[in-house]
């Protein structure tokens, strides 16, 4: 197997071994071919010019033991170093660490801070990790929270915690738990949210998810958590993982998450951002998951910021 992870300027084949197994294609070449902008990573792939065993994969196929993966090539300038990380944001993510044992790293993510670069981002969360971690010879991002979103992402530190998790995952065992402020009364006979979803990507690159009936199944549970007036705080949990699917379910079922610029409500927005409210109130609040060689689920919990707890205590409550 080859491991030269620069682009190829000539087509290779990479042999997947066990190791590997597991691994969604698209990170797979987005490791392999450093430097290549994520957007031209999903190109080759649509295209067909990325081939497993002589045919044409989709994005989110994954690779099994013995697999032949064709590279085609790929010519682009290679990546600049990304900056060093100020001393301020390495000091606030150390101290976000909500657990932490031999293979795994669980931090409560900041709003505001994507967790990879790219897209005009130049450092990420996991860029920052490895920066003050350089002692850490494998970080990787077992799954991601969009970059407005706080709250609970895992952090795999050896290979075999990845591929425990994201096996896990695909199998339904990891719970995730979000904390969601929306408008209006969410009703407390509304338990579940089940509308397929549709991605479309806009010619800016932006994207866009829709209730379509052509869509994905995707389902959320939801639990009233709090009224308040004008506003309820409920609690999310995805039993699909889809793009945005918390934020486009509730809109669907009228109730837009409060700081959603792209899903909610412009005047309700305005009016809550007046009471404080001054980014989207969507957070990953807690994880539920099972260790390798543990009998009981580690339950790890994250604490809201205080731009968002502190504007919450002042609303009225019904």
């Amino acid at each position: 197997m080859m491991n030269d992870n620069t682009p190829p300027v000539s087509v290779r084949f990479v042999d997947i071994d066990a190791d590997r197994e597991g691994q969604r294609i698209d990170n797979f070449l987005l490791a392999q071919l450093k430097g290549v902008p994520r957007t031209l990573v999903y190109r080759i792939v649509r295209k067909g010019e990325v081939r497993v065993n002589k045919g044409r994969v989709k994005a989110d196929y994954r690779l099994k033991s013995g697999d032949v993966v064709r590279i085609p090539p790929v010519r682009v300038t290679p990546a600049s170093e990304p900056p060093p990380a100020s001393q301020q944001l390495a000091d606030l993510l150390e101290n976000s660490i909500l657990f932490e044992n031999k293979g795994l790293l669980i931090l409560n993510k900041p709003s505001g801070l994507a967790v990879h670069g790219g897209s005009g981002i130049n450092l990420g969360l996991i860029e920052v990790l490895r920066q003050i971690r350089p002692q850490e010879h494998y970080l990787e991002l077992v799954h991601r929270l969009d970059r407005d979103t706080s709250g609970c992402i895992m952090i795999a530190k050896k290979r075999s915690m990845l591929r425990h998790l994201h096996k896990e995952l695909r199998e339904g065992r990891v719970q995730k738990y979000y904390h969601a402020l929306v408008a209006g009364r969410w009703p407390e006979r509304c338990r579940e949210v089940r509308a397929p979803l549709k991605k479309n990507e806009l010619s800016s690159g932006e994207r866009m998810v829709r209730v379509d009936s052509d869509g994905k199944e995707s389902l959320t549970e939801f639990r009233v958590l709090q009224h308040y007036q004008g506003c309820s705080l409920v609690e999310a949990k995805p039993i699909t993982g889809r793009t945005h699917q918390i934020r486009v379910h509730a809109q669907f079922q009228g109730h837009g998450l409060v700081g959603d610029s792209k899903y909610g409500n412009d005047e309700v927005n305005k009016a809550m951002k007046a009471k404080g409210f001054n980014r989207l109130f969507l957070h990953a609040a807690a994880l539920s998951l099972l260790l390798p060689d543990e009998d009981k689920p580690l339950l790890v919990r994250a604490p809201l910021d205080e731009r968002l707890s502190v504007p919450l205590q002042r609303l009225p409550l019904l």
